[in-house]
């Protein structure tokens, strides 16, 4: 049975990339970056490795367009401090010059081979050159880059991810070749933490437990990026999940290595705790969780969206529980919300487990987990979005309650909310971290458009480097800002390329009208 509530790690097989780095296999989880340099600037790339691996990478990956991106990266190689991981899309001759220099690949299973070719013919000459050379191999999916046949059959759904990575993961073992990580990223958080708990079940039932590579894909910049991404990958750590990981954020990317590592360490304490005894309510889908049935009392429970404790107006009584899930019950009037509390180091795991244990005694009260924090603490934000986003993601709450003094806590708590999925209260942003392949200033611009369209609320607008993920991984997104070419931007709305290799200057001002042709547009302090 899939366990929800404690951190216990998930057994699977080790993958060795160059001399020294061992992921999965029981070992630490390892933290990595890409660089966004372009990697024919060997000198350039050089530098940005090694500030990446200063901050605390242990491993870093760069895009190889090409043959002479390969080429570069031989270069590169013997210079650098830590292994280089190749990251490929659409060319497998830049795999297997690729294969040749570095320690690891990375190969998308949706644009790997042309539509209609063979995929272990295709694939066979990769994993000779990963035997001979002990290379290791990621086969990394992403939602918005599923191969046609997948989307024909399946469409962009978990199970069809699944299926994506299976394919190649099948054929590496047919072949004995186990040296492999795999990943399943998307920028929507609720389908990402699905589909990488169904990809764990599907290979545990065919025997082919091989590590996780853990990231939500686009998340953005700023503490948008921060929680959307400690939602995502906090919610699979926290079941034991993810063997490495990689906090994918629209910034210079030595910054996101703090991250991962603040979120890391806020999490294995949960790993060392006493476990709670797993028994779920009736009805309860762990691979896809949905809310817990609660009563409605006044504006709280019922399928109502959830509350933000300091925001929202909560008139009814409450009761406060402490999450004991050996105590005997107390008697709850039926007309109190209950305010269910821990400060055990597994207080996750207890909250999780309590809530189950109230439905099954027949108590379906609303719910508002309360966990405590220092107001003064700079990850303050990243804590609550991983305790919170599993709890989320996991149906267990009818409202959130942040207690930290002196802290926004319901600013803080609508972002969590946005980042679950479960409350939209202002615009989101999707955009790529940028690497060698992204086309124009992606920082810079990003924060234009931010600083144009901020005030939409309920608008999702994507901002894409270039075209490798950007149509697919804004499949949901209203509008996309995507690279064309060099310092030009072609503009999407609702999956659709509606105007065609823009120049750059011209861009920000033709996405605004398309949304006031769309009559999407207010102008600001209306």
């Amino acid at each position: 049975m899939t366990d929800l509530f404690n951190n216990r790690r998930r057994q699977c097989r080790e993958a060795l990339i160059g001399e020294s780095v061992r992921i999965g296999g029981g070992n630490p989880v390892v933290v990595q970056s890409m660089t966004n340099t372009s990697t024919t600037d060997v000198d350039g790339s050089i530098a940005q490795v090694e500030r990446i691996a200063a901050a605390g990478a242990e491993l870093v990956r760069l895009t190889a367009q090409g043959v002479r991106e390969a080429g570069a990266l031989g270069q590169i190689r013997p210079r650098v401090s830590v292994p280089l991981v190749a990251d490929i899309h659409f060319n497998p001759a830049a795999a297997l010059a690729c294969a040749e220099v570095v320690d690891k690949v990375r190969i998308n299973p949706g644009n790997f081979v042309r539509p209609g070719a063979d995929i272990e013919q295709a694939l066979l000459p990769l994993l000779e050159i990963c035997k001979r050379r002990k290379v290791a191999l990621r086969i990394g999916v992403n939602h918005g880059s599923l191969s046609p046949a997948i989307m024909e059959e399946y469409g962009d759904t978990p199970a069809g991810m699944v299926e994506s990575a299976m394919q190649f993961l099948r054929i590496c073992a047919r072949h004995d070749f186990h040296n492999i990580v795999v990943s399943i990223k998307a920028s929507n958080t609720v389908v990402m933490v699905r589909t990488v708990r169904l990809l764990v079940e599907t290979m545990k039932k065919e025997g082919l437990e091989y590590p996780i590579h853990l990231g939500v894909t686009e998340a953005g910049d700023g503490e948008d990026g921060r929680v959307k991404s400690a939602v995502g990958i906090g919610a699979l750590l926290y079941q034991g999940i993810g063997d490495t990981i990689r906090v994918s954020l629209s910034e210079d990317p030595e910054r996101e290595v703090p991250v991962a590592r603040a979120l890391l360490a806020h999490i294995a304490p949960s790993a060392a705790a006493e476990p709670v005894e797993i028994i779920y309510a009736d009805g309860f889908n762990p691979l896809e969780p949905s809310a817990l049935p609660s009563r409605a009392i006044d504006n709280v429970g019922g399928g109502q969206l959830p509350a933000v404790w300091g925001l929202d107006e909560i008139t009814a009584p409450t009761v406060e529980l402490e999450a004991d899930t050996e105590a005997e019950l107390p008697e709850i009037s039926p007309e109190a919300i209950i305010i269910l509390t821990s400060d055990a180091p597994n207080r996750i795991a207890r909250i999780q487990a309590m809530r189950h244990r109230l439905l099954r005694a027949g108590i379906d009260n609303p719910v508002i987990p309360r966990l405590r924090y220092d107001g003064g603490d700079p990850d303050l934000s990243l804590r609550a979005a991983a305790d919170f986003g599993t709890l989320l993601l996991n149906g267990l709450c009818d409202g959130i309650y942040i207690d930290a003094a002196g802290a926004d806590t319901a600013a803080l708590g609508l972002n969590i909310l946005q980042a679950a999925r479960l409350r939209i209260s202002k615009t989101e942003f999707i955009s790529c971290p940028g690497c060698g392949r992204t086309l124009y200033d992606l920082q810079t611009t990003l924060g234009k458009i931010k600083a144009a369209t901020a005030h939409l609320p309920g608008l999702k607008i994507a901002v894409m480097g270039c075209i490798v993920n950007g149509p697919g991984e804004m499949a949901d997104a209203d509008y996309g800002y995507v690279g064309a070419a060099a310092d030009h931007i072609s503009l999407y709305h609702n999956r659709q390329c509606v105007e065609k290799n823009i120049p750059q200057e011209e861009a920000i001002e033709r996405l605004i009208n398309l949304i006031k042709q769309n009559g999407q547009w207010t102008e600001p302090n209306s």
